[in-house]
């Protein structure tokens, strides 16, 4: 996959690769140089490694139909 270098020294990572490593807007990255030469993209937090919140499933699922002014009532004192 091919991809051009602006003059801002910035490239666009094919769809398939940032996919491949999990990476996402803001995502960091690290450019390796091995020993043959070559330079290798990688992710900072790896997909393997990568864990889920505990409270990832439970975000945006608030069933509460209730006022602000109602929610604070309950939580006053009578």
């Amino acid at each position: 996959m091919a991809t051009t270098v602006t003059s801002k020294g910035q490239v666009t990572v094919p769809k398939k690769v940032r996919e491949y490593l999990g990476l996402k807007a803001g995502s960091a990255v690290i450019f390796e140089q091995l020993s043959t030469g070559e330079i290798v993209l990688r992710p900072t937090n790896p997909r393997s490694r990568k864990r889920a919140s505990v409270f990832a499933k439970l975000r945006g699922r608030a069933t509460v139909r209730m006022r602000t002014e109602e929610i604070m009532a309950l939580t006053r004192d009578p």
